[in-house]
């Protein structure tokens, strides 16, 4: 493969695509120019939707804004970590004799967002960090960095249907917690303690509706300055560390 098909972690061009696929690398996504009628492309979405690999398909305005060089209507992302299984993360945490404990981000696109959280949860033993194939922030080199090497060490979980995870970890019996500023209990005043699933929402909408529907609990962070919402970085760390404490007493 010619190295000219390659910008950092970023794949394009039919035959540079086709060989990662062969070779079995974890592909974070694949953009594939709209109205493309190629057969090899037909091959590289149908091999994506075999493997559960999220495709956009995308005006050729945004292939261009990816790279400039010749892509010929598709443009894949190396993922640089291994995604792990939910379903086999909770019941190896609850083997070791411990709660496990599990952050969900709805939408949380900023990649150095990402990679703060990401090193945030490392830090607070958080044991799993789950988000939906799409509408997630790419793991590239930029959240790898911000992370502090935490992405290449916390279990990073990758759902197509992240009501049914939700459902699974509540059904492992999980306690799923929302923390949102349109909240009435305060998070001080929570009993975070015990199998923890928390979840946080993108800066533009917070927690999707259909994901609301299913907590247990919605929790408010108190902010009694002039400003009404934190970064959602800041805020899974104010969360993380609150779990922290009370786990610590």
């Amino acid at each position: 493969m010619e190295d000219n098909n390659y910008e950092n972690n970023m794949v394009f061009g039919i035959h540079p695509v086709q060989e990662v696929m062969a070779a079995g690398k974890e592909i974070e996504k694949v953009f594939i120019q709209a109205g493309m009628r190629v057969p090899e492309i037909t091959e590289i979405a149908n091999y994506c939707r075999a493997n559960q690999i999220p495709v956009q398909y995308v005006p050729i305005e945004k292939m261009n804004r990816l790279t400039r060089k010749n892509h010929q209507g598709v443009v894949a992302f190396i993922c640089p970590i291994e995604y792990q299984n939910i379903e086999k993360v909770i019941p190896m945490v609850y083997e070791e004799g411990r709660d496990p404990f599990v952050l969900v981000l709805d939408r949380v696109t900023d990649v150095r967002n990402f990679g703060a959280i990401a090193r945030t949860a490392y830090a607070a033993g958080v044991d799993a960090i789950l988000v939906p194939s799409k509408g997630s922030a790419l793991i590239n080199g930029d959240a790898m960095k911000t992370s502090a090497g935490a992405l290449s060490a916390i279990n990073v979980c990758r759902a197509d249907n992240l009501k049914e995870a939700l459902d699974f970890l509540k059904d492992s019996g999980l306690r799923l917690v929302g923390v949102t500023e349109k909240a009435n209990d305060r998070l001080w005043n929570a009993d975070l303690t015990g199998p923890l699933c928390v979840v946080m929402g993108s800066e533009e909408d917070g927690i999707s509706p259909a994901y609301q529907s299913r907590l247990d609990q919605q929790l408010l962070i108190p902010m009694p300055g002039d400003i009404d919402s934190l970064n959602v970085s800041v805020a899974t760390g104010i969360v993380c560390f609150e779990v922290v404490r009370q786990r610590g007493r």
